[in-house]
């Protein structure tokens, strides 16, 4: 019984702080601070049913990638010197879940996407955490 209005709560909290962003932008404010939204696994996996349009983004390592990784994740290391070239391409205007293993790395890349112009983020922290929320983890 309290899922469904966990769900529609928090969906309704990342549809505030998005809207948030939009309207500082339209007034000519600093939108920066409300960009970025850190959530927790369990909206992360709930965000990842819901939301299509969100592309995944894994900050970590090829090599921890090929161990596993969230289902239709695109990787771009961050500890790559190339991390922020590889961000070129990328729509600064789309919606963007990044994670990593622990948290750290997911929050840094945020940062640097941030800065970049990115105005929909997820922080959605570590692999460990959301596997065990349920989202879909595979090998390769």
């Amino acid at each position: 019984m309290y899922r469904p209005i966990l769900k529609l709560a928090t969906m309704a909290a990342l549809t505030v702080a998005v809207a948030a962003c939009s309207s500082a932008e339209a007034d000519g404010g600093d939108a920066d601070a409300a960009v970025a939204v850190v959530i927790d696994a369990d909206q992360a996996v709930e965000m990842l049913d819901a939301r299509h349009d969100l592309r995944i983004i894994d900050v970590r390592t090829p090599a921890e990638f090929a161990a596993g990784h969230l289902a239709d994740a695109e990787l771009l290391d961050v500890q790559d010197a190339s991390f922020t070239e590889q961000l070129g391409p990328l729509d600064t205007d789309g919606a963007y879940l990044v994670y990593c293993r622990s948290g750290n790395r997911s929050a840094h890349a945020v940062s640097i996407m941030r800065d970049l112009g990115f105005t929909e983020l997820y922080d959605a922290g570590g692999l460990a955490d959301l596997a065990a929320a349920g989202a879909a983890v595979v090998d390769g």
